[in-house]
């Protein structure tokens, strides 16, 4: 049986974690943070028990859940075939990471990132062997999400880039290959462009959230709008993927309004914390105005 190490329990991590153990991987889900990692496993048993009660998993709950096990820190590196990292989107914060994994991981494990904005080839200039590393870009929530984007950066090899490709499709999901590494690769480039816009209108007063999430969803066929994304993901992470982006010099792709700083700022991140441009029950459920 093939390991993962996944490196953060958030949102993602714990959403990769659960369709690596679904697909019949030893997974080891890892974060510094004790009560994250408790929360994430609740979810993760939640999550899954609702994947089988809706005839999605042909596996007991029990037996994908025996693949999971919790850490605290990175000391199963050197035992795992792949490791996910899919921590907070700070590139200082990752760049470490990587620097450590590099260190202590062999020579052949793939270092994958999850990272949403950061340049791949930024992340594995603090590596000793860069041509490991690749992006492995997950859409949450992941357990419903059909597609992984698979980017190559400057020096990932092509062995390894097939690799990702392959792992994708073990996990039942389809992937995009993104051949050249750019900010944002390519469908949260697309989604940036879009966001921007809605957000700017909304700030101008012209719309209000959710008449544009209708509008996407009934107008253009998306299946959901792109604030319910945003709550989604959490706030805090578009704020972060938006400074990445002017950073970077992609100014088209950053909102020109600071509605989504001004949310942080008052402590509404979404779904997680019961408030972004909606409101929600303690159980994450949406509520009515």
């Amino acid at each position: 049986m093939e390991k993962i190490l996944v490196v953060g329990s958030g949102f993602m991590g714990s959403g990769i974690a659960q369709v690596s153990a679904q697909a019949g991987y030893q997974v080891y889900l890892m974060d510094i943070e004790a009560s994250a990692l408790e929360r994430a496993l609740e979810q993760i048993r939640w999550s899954v028990e609702r994947v089988y009660a809706k005839g999605l998993l042909k596996e007991s709950p029990v037996s994908v859940l025996t693949r999971i096990s919790a850490e605290k820190d990175l000391s199963r590196v050197s035992e795992v075939d792949w490791v996910i990292e899919a921590v907070i989107e700070d590139e200082g914060v990752k760049r470490t990471l990587f620097q450590d994994l590099d260190r202590i991981s062999r020579p052949q494990t793939p270092l994958a990132t999850n990272t949403s904005s950061i340049p791949i080839t930024r992340l594995a200039e603090r590596t000793s062997y860069p041509e490991r590393v690749l992006g492995l870009h997950f859409f949450g929530p992941v357990p419903m999400m059909g597609v992984v984007e698979v980017v190559k950066g400057e020096k990932t090899s092509e062995e390894v880039f097939e690799r990702g490709v392959a792992f994708v499709h073990s996990l039942g999901k389809i992937p995009i290959r993104v051949q050249r590494d750019i900010p944002g690769f390519v469908l949260n480039r697309i989604f940036s462009a879009a966001f921007r816009e809605a957000v700017d209108l909304v700030d101008q007063g012209m719309v209000s959230p959710e008449e544009v999430d209708i509008g996407m969803r009934l107008g253009y066929g998306w299946n959901v709008g792109p604030f319910e994304i945003a709550d989604n993901a959490g706030l805090e992470t578009c704020a972060r993927v938006s400074q990445s982006m002017r950073a970077l010099g992609e100014t088209l792709l950053a909102p020109r309004s600071d509605l989504i700083e001004r949310m942080v700022a008052e402590g509404r991140l979404g779904k997680k914390s019961g408030r972004g441009f909606y409101q929600y029950s303690p159980e994450g459920k949406r509520l009515p105005k």
